[in-house]
This record gives structure tokens, C-alpha cells and sequence, in this order.
């Protein structure tokens, strides 16, 4: 039996998250974001990170401005209610953050080249466009077999991936379901995979559902139980997006001094985010649960 890769989020950081670590994190899209381990990082003064990820949402923007980030290679980094994020604006304008543009097509490309272990991928995506001026990682190249001229882009391999599912057993082989967006490319792209979940379920419950494993246990370097990982954030079949939130956030990242008091209030002062939840309080987050189940069909792998 292989041991267990159970860790407290504190614990998974700390060992696995370095200054300077290239991070994939909210590759679900708007889905299954890891506010906590996201929380975690910023808790811990994490510096120097570059942040990986598609239409990556408040988390970035969020860790943007705890100072953590010094890159980013995104398609776009906001508020999916209100628009582009405050912190991710001032810091582009300051200089003090650098950014690779990427249509969601080309991130899920180059995390597909390092998930298969190639240089880069050709693809007809971002001709035309000026994503060639800003992004280093995009290159032109002709096609030897065609004599068309492509887009090759650069294999992209995160120091760590941070993935929230649904649940997983102790060594790391988890089931999600939902939109996963580029979540499988990152997992296997990456040197290193840190799953945060809303269950830990023994390995039969694993292994009765193969297809469902979003990425193989021997990938993952720590298993955290977070119930609640992706708040605000949803999370299929456990909980909805609490869209306030995200209103509550565009306030409050208006200023540098309005989210310097909400980056305290919020993440600094609550020892973890446990403790941020129970400011949240449980009529809230009772709202969010689904009220309708839609359990899908049954599956038989009977042979």
C-alpha cells in the first residue's frame, strides 16, 4: 500500500511552494479555483511567483496584491462579474508586474507540449493577432509537410500545479467533474501536483469510477481536505458560487488601502482559513448549497 500523501494546507505550502516556484493554479476556468491554498500562499509572504493559469479570477488579482507575484502568463486576470482586476491593473502600471499574454487556446497548448513532453505544439491559433508582441513563448515556423505557416508554442512546465476536485483518497488519485478546462495538461505538465479537497474517500470509491481520476496519484505530492477549497469560487455537486462575494471583492480592491484593510481583515488576522469561513458564517454558505441533485447516469465496469 502506498503511504499516504495526507498534509495540512500549512504543511503542503510550506514544503512545496518556494520563492520564486512557477504556480498553475484556477485551470478549471471559473470553477474549482484553490482560494484556500491560494489564502495559504499569501499567509505564508510567498515572493517572487509566477502565476500560470486561463481566465485566471480574483485569486490572482488577490495575490497580486499581497505582493507574492512577480509574472504572469494568462489570458486574463479579473473579476468574471466586474472586469479587469484592480491589483493586476495597478501592478502592470507600475511595472512591478511582468506578463506573457495568452489566449485560453495557447495556455492549454503549452501545458499540453509539457504534459507530453515536447518542445511545443503547432496550431493555427493566434495568427493575425498581436499576442506574438508580448508572448516570447509564440513563435512562427512553416509547416515542413504543408508549407503553411503555423504557430509553435512553447511547452510550458509549472513547478507545481494546485488543484481543488471533489474528492480524492489519501494517495492522491482524485475524481473531478465539471468544467476541468486545462486541468489534466497542468497535472501532467507539472513537476509537482498539491490537491486540495472537499473529501478524502477510501481508495475503492477511487478506483470504481477509473475514467473520472483527473490526475494519477503518483503525480501528486501532498493530499489536503479542505471542505470549502474553491469558496467563492463553485464547486459541482457540492456548492455554488457566492456571487457577492465577488461584488465584495471589487469594492474592496477599489484602493491600495481599501485592500490592504481587506487583505488583514480577511486573510492576515484569520489564523487559517477555517477560521475565514466562520466570518463568512454558516447561513451564507448554507445558501449556496445545491438545492436540486443531478446525479449522472450509472456506470457498469462489470467484465
Amino acid at each position: 500500500m502506498t503511504a499516504s500523501k495526507y498534509m495540512t494546507l500549512e504543511e503542503a505550502i510550506s514544503t512545496f511552494v518556494l520563492d520564486g516556484s512557477s504556480l498553475a493554479l484556477g485551470l478549471a476556468q471559473e470553477t474549482l479555483i484553490p482560494f484556500a491554498a491560494g489564502w495559504e500562499i499569501m499567509r505564508q509572504s510567498r515572493r517572487d511567483l509566477t502565476l500560470i493559469g486561463p481566465i485566471s479570477d480574483i485569486l490572482f488579482d488577490q495575490m497580486i496584491g499581497a505582493g507574492c507575484v512577480r509574472w504572469v502568463r494568462s489570458a486574463w486576470v479579473g473579476n468574471v462579474i466586474t472586469g479587469s482586476g484592480y491589483n493586476f491593473r495597478r501592478a502592470v502600471e507600475s511595472g512591478t508586474l511582468e506578463i506573457e499574454d495568452y489566449s485560453n487556446l495557447s495556455l492549454a497548448m503549452a501545458l499540453q507540449a509539457g504534459a507530453l513532453g515536447v518542445p511545443f505544439l503547432p496550431t493555427y491559433t493566434a495568427l493575425g493577432s498581436d499576442l506574438f508582441q508580448t508572448n516570447p513563448s509564440l513563435n512562427k515556423i512553416v509547416c515542413p509537410f504543408t508549407g503553411q505557416v503555423l504557430t509553435a508554442v512553447a511547452a510550458l512546465n509549472p513547478d507545481v500545479a494546485i488543484v481543488h476536485v471533489q474528492r480524492s483518497d489519501e494517495q492522491g488519485n482524485a475524481h473531478a467533474w465539471g468544467n476541468l478546462g486545462m486541468t489534466r495538461e497542468a497535472c501532467l505538465a507539472a513537476e509537482q501536483v498539491i490537491l486540495t479537497c472537499e473529501e478524502i474517500v477510501p481508495a475503492e470509491v477511487i478506483s470504481s469510477d477509473p475514467n473520472r481520476v483527473v490526475v494519477p496519484g503518483f503525480r501528486v505530492v501532498a493530499v489536503v481536505q479542505a471542505p470549502w477549497g474553491a469558496y467563492p469560487s463553485p464547486v459541482p455537486g457540492y456548492y455554488n458560487r457566492d456571487h457577492q462575494a465577488f461584488l465584495e471583492y471589487q469594492e474592496a480592491s477599489l484602493t491600495p488601502e481599501s485592500f490592504a484593510s481587506w487583505l488583514e481583515s480577511r486573510v492576515v488576522a484569520p489564523k487559517d482559513y477555517d477560521s475565514y469561513l466562520e466570518l463568512i458564517g454558516k447561513t451564507r454558505l448554507a445558501e449556496l448549497v445545491p438545492k436540486v441533485s443531478a446525479p449522472s447516469a450509472v456506470v457498469d465496469f462489470g467484465y
